[in-house]
């Protein structure tokens, strides 16, 4: 009897191991708090701020694409991963320089606000660390 093959994961698939675990537990505590903020946010005084809300929720998809793409790994997922790593990069690069250009525009914070300062620049620093991850394990 001929020995049956085994299926092996491609290298890709391995994002959500070691280091990709924490990225993965990470990213799904963002995606968790940055929805939720949006949702407290845009329900209770939407009017006060739009743009910054909004700002909020779109943060909160784009952690939670990251999050699936890093747990679900292989070509497609890290495919997934990159798009939404690079979006975070640029959303929090742009909304942090508006931030402190334009305050009027942004009366209330959003997760990108200032760089991130108000998780810790977590979110300045996270995209880098994501992107580098990606990176290390392309095919």
């Amino acid at each position: 009897m001929p020995d049956t093959p085994t299926t092996t994961r491609p290298q890709d698939a391995a994002l959500n191991t070691g280091l990709g675990r924490v990225l993965l537990l990470v990213y799904g505590i963002f995606a968790l708090s940055a929805s939720a903020r949006a949702l407290v946010q845009i329900s209770t005084h939407f009017s006060e701020a739009p743009l910054a809300y909004l700002l909020s929720a779109l943060a909160g998809l784009v952690y939670l694409a990251a999050t699936v793409g890093l747990a679900r790994g292989g070509p497609r997922g890290r495919m997934i991963a990159l798009v939404s790593c690079s979006i975070e990069l640029a959303g929090v690069l742009i909304v942090g320089l508006l931030s402190i250009v334009d305050a009027v525009a942004f009366p209330d914070d959003t997760v990108w606000s200032h760089f991130g300062s108000g998780y810790g620049y977590v979110p300045l620093v996270l995209p880098f660390i994501g992107l580098w991850w990606i990176w290390r394990h392309k095919a």
